[in-house]
């Protein structure tokens, strides 16, 4: 990717967490591109996103470790040496949280916990750049939502998300390990899973449109989201990494410019020429969750490392597209392809 300066990170050590999900894949192509020596780990967990074809540009240049970010063993291990961790691990299903919160419990406090303990015992010079979410705020008090408005998550998985944040922001203050802190807003874009509709709305409506079923608008569809192109989102990561005016600090990763359902899901209908859209009634459940609109206040960011959103919603939505198109056999089945040469043309 050309947003960054390839020498800065050239032989550099890099950790990430979660290294073959979504944004987790995208960043670690982009760290090997500009020279990085990249340690993936990841548990591959069912559901969870993991695709080893989502490193397949890379493959012959990162190191994959299959393990599991509470074993403290191997993150002991893992961490020494690295002059950079991403932290995207985590479980990352809000609906999944509802039925069941141990997991969140488990990767998102645990998993952070065992990481940052690890960093403080044998590297306490690493930058660490953690990846939470746009759901800390909860409901918004007002528009757009700033980094310094009030915290009212609304379920287990945001507060997951919020309690690693504060564990990390305590080692920053602390222990000094460097450590920017990130609430992400609603990322769409190539390799996401598209197995199921539990996280990532912007994509899954995607694969509506391309199996031409029907995406389903609820309410009115005059709920407002901010939605950012993951290749953006890759390089404000790897933009406040560098900056040392970033640590320690939060910033909210989104877009200034907020979208409809009914917009966006026009906007997929017309772009990719397949798929049809209706209105349905919130579910009970549904409507209880609802936070009402979001989107994000973004002059933090900008101002600090220069960053904001360069890729429109439609610009984005062609790219995504036509990944999917070209790849779908690797995120339509159930299984992840097997990593050949004649997977790839």
């Amino acid at each position: 990717m050309a947003f960054i300066d390839q020498k800065q990170f050239q032989n550099k050590s890099a950790l990430v967490t979660g290294g073959m999900g979504f944004i987790g894949s995208n960043l670690v192509i982009a760290l090997a591109n500009a020279g990085a020596k990249v340690t993936v780990v990841d548990a591959m967990i069912p559901d969870y996103g993991g695709n080893e074809f989502n490193l397949y540009p890379v493959r012959d240049r990162v190191h994959v470790n299959y393990c599991d970010i509470t074993d403290q063993s191997a993150i002991n291990y893992l961490v020494r040496g690295q002059d950079y961790v991403f932290h995207l691990a985590g479980q990352v299903c809000h609906i999944m949280s509802l039925s069941n919160p141990f997991p969140d419990i488990k990767y998102n406090i645990t998993g952070t916990a065992v990481l940052m303990e690890a960093l403080h015992k044998f590297n306490k010079d690493a930058v660490v750049v953690y990846t939470g979410t746009r759901g800390q705020y909860g409901p918004s008090v007002s528009l757009p939502v700033n980094e310094e408005a009030p915290l009212n998550p609304k379920g287990i998985y945001e507060i997951s998300n919020l309690t690693a944040e504060k564990i990390i922001k305590v080692y920053n203050d602390v222990h000094g390990i460097r450590s920017v802190l990130l609430r992400l807003s609603n990322i769409y874009g190539p390799r996401s899973q598209m197995q199921h509709s539990r996280f990532g709305v912007c994509n899954w409506f995607v694969r509506l449109a391309m199996d031409n079923q029907a995406i389903q608008v609820f309410g009115d569809g005059s709920i407002l989201r901010d939605f950012v192109y993951v290749d953006d989102t890759v390089e404000a990561i790897l933009k406040v990494a560098l900056s040392e005016k970033a640590y320690g600090e939060v910033f909210n990763v989104g877009s200034d410019i907020p979208v409809s359902f009914l917009e966006l899901v026009k906007k997929i209908v017309s772009v990719s020429g397949q798929g049809n859209w209706q209105f349905a009634e919130f579910t009970p459940e549904r409507k209880a969750q609802e936070p009402g609109d979001f989107y994000s206040d973004i002059n933090k960011i900008e101002k600090t490392v220069g960053w904001r959103p360069a890729t429109n919603l439609e610009e984005g939505l062609k790219k995504t597209f036509e990944y999917y198109r070209k790849y779908r056999d690797h995120y339509w089945s159930p299984t992840n392809a097997s990593l050949t040469a004649s997977t790839v043309k």
